[in-house]
């Protein structure tokens, strides 16, 4: 169940605020701090799967990144804050970040190739409020992976089915190309990646 705490909040009253060893995954709306449960079951799974696939690539083609346990990314905007499910970092950029080395805080996206968000029934948030903040950004890709197929059909089509979603930062923009089935995603940061859009969708399923 998510819960929103409707005290609004700035974003460093956020960051001194958050809990140690919360049983929520917890970010900040526009000055809402919003508590949601943490990923569990398909869910988790379907992260653990795209982690292993992501850092395979990394390992394999020796790229400067990383994927951190955790993070927050700080949109230009407005009072928000967002733990991604999975962010890939740069490692040569990342010594440019202010706020990185104590605060584990994002504040530019140079030092973002990849953010994923694996949707839920809050897909709402990731497509439209997290895309727009992502995009403003400038981080560079951006997946939404819909393996229940929840999203608004301009979103995913009609009829709705499970879709993998990939955004690419174009012009300051991101135009999207959805992927389904046994489709091939296609990603600009790791243009070698060999997985199916059902081969991700069936460890959630």
């Amino acid at each position: 169940m998510i819960q929103i705490i409707p005290e609004l909040v700035t974003f460093d009253e956020f960051i001194d605020w958050y809990p140690e060893n919360s049983q929520h995954h917890s970010e900040l709306h526009k000055g809402e701090i919003v508590e949601m449960p943490k990923a569990t079951g398909k869910h988790s799974k379907l992260i653990g799967v795209l982690l292993a696939a992501l850092n395979l690539e990394i390992r394999r083609l020796q790229l400067p990144y990383f994927i951190p346990k955790e993070c927050v990314i700080q949109p230009m905007r407005d009072e928000s804050g967002y733990e991604p499910d999975i962010i890939v970092l740069n490692e040569q950029a990342i010594g440019n970040e202010p706020r990185w080395e104590k605060l584990l805080i994002i504040t530019m996206g140079l030092s973002v190739p990849l953010i994923v968000e694996v949707t839920t029934t809050n897909w709402g948030d990731d497509y439209a409020l997290k895309l727009e903040a992502y995009e403003s950004l400038g981080i560079q890709e951006y997946w939404i992976v819909d393996y229940l197929g929840l999203g608004g059909r301009r979103f995913i089509g009609n009829p709705k089915q499970p879709t993998f979603s990939v955004y690419q930062l174009i012009d300051g923009e991101y135009p999207v190309k959805l992927f389904r089935r046994g489709e091939c995603i296609e990603s600009p940061t790791f243009p070698e990646l060999k997985l199916t859009a059902q081969q991700v969708f069936a460890k959630g399923n």
